[in-house]
């Protein structure tokens, strides 16, 4: 049982504390910075995005905030409920990218109740800038799903 849970746990754990640990180090470093040139176009760049990907819905940040929160709650409930170890695993990272991202709307500097900004830092310049739960979640989603698909695919194929 203990080793079910881990597969669920520590993921988000790790990626929460990588993603968090990030962004403080970037805020301390780039804050009221010139970006850091790193190789080809990846470059360290501070902004905070009020909004959801991409910046979409600025003046809804408390609204984002709440349906993260609400998404965290059911990934939470599914993750612990799943069965299969790999597919824990990716519930798992899965969660440790949106907790993430709330956790900076809940505890950053914003205007009210869940209006916290997000701290994204890795910027590509030829897409938008992003963070670690980003990351997290754009390659841990698409693999949840790939791997539930193949799961249920497998159920019925018996």
């Amino acid at each position: 049982m203990r080793t079910k849970i881990l597969f669920f746990v520590l993921p988000s754990l790790v990626v929460l504390f990588i993603d968090q640990l990030t962004k403080s180090i970037a805020v301390a470093k780039l804050e009221s910075k010139e970006p850091v040139e790193l190789f080809w176009t990846l470059q360290l760049n501070l902004i905070r995005n009020p909004g959801a990907s991409f910046s979409i819905g600025e003046n809804l940040t408390p609204i984002i905030s709440t349906i993260a929160i609400l998404a965290s709650l059911a990934i939470a409930y599914l993750g612990l409920r799943e069965t299969n170890l790999r597919i824990k695993f990716l519930f798992g990272v899965v969660l440790g990218g949106v907790l993430g991202n709330v956790v900076d709307r809940i505890f950053r500097k914003g205007d009210g109740f869940l209006s916290g900004e997000v701290v994204d830092f890795i910027d590509l310049q030829w897409w938008p800038i992003f963070n670690f739960a980003d990351v997290a979640l754009v390659v841990g989603l698409p693999l949840l799903l790939y791997g539930r698909y193949q799961v249920e695919r497998d159920l019925a194929n018996g």
